[in-house]
Order: structure tokens, then sequence, then C-alpha cells
């Protein structure tokens, strides 16, 4: 079925297009500024080809964002995984960035409203990440059939509080397991649920799990559906209720099966150590990139947590770097890609493209417990 856009969505192409020409602070190489009165310094080879490989890279993702805008536009058919490359597209031009600020530090302009450091991005094009999120929000749509909530985001602090009363926390530590939960939320699909995935054809779903563990989470929520009844009849009720509404449908396209079955496949186990976690990362943005992390790289994450030493416990396996990689951490520029091994406490930190989206679960949770509908 065609894909449609709205008005403000032509309106974002049509400023797109005026982008084709990079800003002028990307077509400029910074000076390197002599004593008051000289003539600028010439660039070394290194920073012009550091300007020549950003330039290109930075034409490449205005080229592919108009692509993927066209088609969408005509409703004509989009590749496997339409996502992919304009998600490579975007790592690249980043990358590039880094490497020119890299080789001349004077191009690191003013902070940009997405919370991406300067290092890494140039400000002026913030409307290209807009017009980004802008067709991910499109190609990821949730299928015809899907099942939504009324209360998305309470029902996942509701769904993971009573998880963690379940598996023995208090009244505390199960807040603070909703609260994490909600960031989840914002992380894997920024808030919204049923969504698709453009680049992967198994990770579907409000917290975007793949069919097996999907099935997982079933099973376990099964066998703790008694205890869960004792502790919250009425929420109970409604897992009845929407269980009979799910029917045969894929149990990730119900809002509350998905959320359900996600919690519990990958994270209710991990629940019991959420005050030992608190105490180890009091920051609650720091508790949600943990948890964010068993969804990227579970074993390693477990491991770290049984480790006794959480924040200095070192991944070196070149395929966990990968996974990391491939989520948008030690992802941009030749110095980030490098590295070979990190702590824990270097991931967290280099997580920072989830931090406006765990701000975002903060901001919505401050909501819920003032009464807001949600």
């Amino acid at each position: 079925m065609a894909i449609r856009t709205s008005a403000a969505a032509r309106a974002a192409a049509l400023s797109l297009g005026l982008l084709l020409a990079p800003p002028l602070a990307a077509t400029v190489v910074g000076s390197l500024v002599s004593p008051a009165g000289a003539e600028p310094a010439a660039p070394t080879s290194e920073q012009s080809a550091a300007l020549k490989t950003y330039d290109n890279a930075l034409k490449n993702f205005v080229s592919i964002l108009r692509q993927r805008r066209a088609q969408i536009d005509a409703g004509q058919p989009l590749p496997n995984l339409p996502g992919q490359a304009i998600y490579l597209a975007r790592v690249e031009m980043m990358s590039a960035y880094k490497d020119l600020t890299d080789a001349l530090p004077s191009r690191i302009g003013r902070s940009s409203r997405l919370g991406i450091p300067p290092a890494y991005f140039d400000a002026d094009n913030e409307p290209l990440l807009d017009e980004y999120r802008k067709l991910f929000d499109l190609m990821e749509a949730p299928p015809a059939g899907a099942q939504t909530s009324d209360t998305p985001f309470k029902d996942v602090v509701d769904l993971a509080t009573v998880i963690a009363r379940a598996k023995g926390l208090d009244a505390t530590g199960a807040a603070t397991a909703g609260r994490i939960s909600l960031g989840l939320f914002f992380a894997e699909t920024n808030g919204k649920q049923n969504a698709g995935n453009a680049r992967s054809n198994t990770y579907k779903g409000s917290l975007q799990t793949g069919p097996s563990e999907d099935r997982n989470g079933q099973k376990k929520w099964a066998a703790i559906k008694g205890s869960i009844a004792a502790l919250d009849p009425a929420l109970s009720r409604r897992d009845d209720r929407e269980e009979a509404r799910a029917g045969n449908l894929d149990h990730r396209f119900n809002h509350w099966t998905a959320v359900r079955d996600a919690l519990m496949n990958a994270h209710a186990d991990v629940f019991p150590q959420v005050p030992a976690i608190a105490k180890a990362l009091p920051d609650p943005i720091d508790q949600m990139k943990l948890f964010e992390l068993i969804q990227i790289i579970p074993s390693p994450t477990k491991a770290a947590l049984k480790s006794g030493n959480l924040v200095g416990y070192r991944i070196s396996d070149p395929r966990i770097m990968g996974y990391l990689r491939n989520n948008s951490v030690f992802a941009f520029g030749r110095a980030d890609r490098a590295k070979s091994s990190a702590t824990f406490r270097e991931i967290l930190d280099a997580m920072w493209l989830f931090n406006a989206k765990f701000e975002q679960a903060l901001a919505k949770l401050s909501e819920l417990k003032a009464g807001k509908p949600g």
C-alpha cells in the first residue's frame, strides 16, 4: 500500500532540496588563524582530504534522503530494508565530520538541539536529521491490523512495575524498573507503539523483538501469571482481554502483549538486580542505557553485572564491538571505530545518541505521575 505524506512532509522535502547546497560552514575550510592581522594558514593535505571526504558524505546523505522521499511521495515500492542505506549514509556523514573536526578543531561549531556533541555534527544540518526521522517514521509505520493502546506509556510502566514486584522487588525498586522500561520504549521506537523496522526483517513491535524472543516471553509470562493476578487483579484482567483481542495476531503487533513479552524475555530476570544497579549507576539515564545494552549485547551485559565491577568490566570481543557500532556506539569517525575494547563506563558514555530519547522518557514519566493521560 502506498505511503502518503502530509503537506508538512512535502514542505520538509522542499527544504531538503534547498539543503543540496551545503551550508556556508560546510564549504569553507576553517581557518588556521595566525597572529592578529595575518593571513589564514593554508590547510594541510590531511585537512583538505578530510574536508573533501565530509563534503562527499554530506552530499550522499542528502541524495539518499531525497531519493527515498521521492519514492515514498510517488507511492513507489521501496527496496528491502529501506532504512539501511539512509542509516549508513548518516553514519558516514557524522563519521566524516568527526574526522574533519579531529583534523581541524576550529570546525567544531555550536551545539545542536538534537544533543549530538558538536565535534560529531554540524548543527546547521539539523533539518537533514529531522527529515531522516520523518522518513523512518513513515517506513516503520505499524502494519494494518496492529492493535494499539490508548495508554501506551502507562502500559509499559504498569507492566514493568508488576513484573518487578512478582520478581521480589519492593515498591521503590519496582518503580525504578518501570522508569527504566519506559526508557526502553523510547530507545527502541521513539515511543511509537507497534512499530516496524526499516533496518531489519526480524525485530518488530513496541520493544522490537524477534519471533523467538516473543514466544519465550509468552512462556515466561505464563509461568508467573498466577503471581501477577494476586498482586494486581485489575492488570491481570486487562491482560486476559488483550490476549483475547490478539487472538492469532502476531503478539508483537498488540502493544500490550508486545511489551509484556519483551520485558519477560530479556529484562524480568534482571529486575531483581535493579537496587544494586541503581547504587552502581545513580544516574537514571545510565540505568536506562544499561538495560538498552541488554537489548543490544545481552550476554556481555549480564556478565558485567555478575562481575562485581560493572563500570570497569571490559569488552574486547571484535564481534561484540561490531554489535555496538551497528547501534551507533563507537560508530563515528576513525578514532572511535579504531577502539578494539571498552569498559562499560566508556560504553555508557559513548551512548550519547540515546540521551535525548531517555530524557523524553523521563519527561513522559513526570506527566504520568502528574495524572496526564498516556
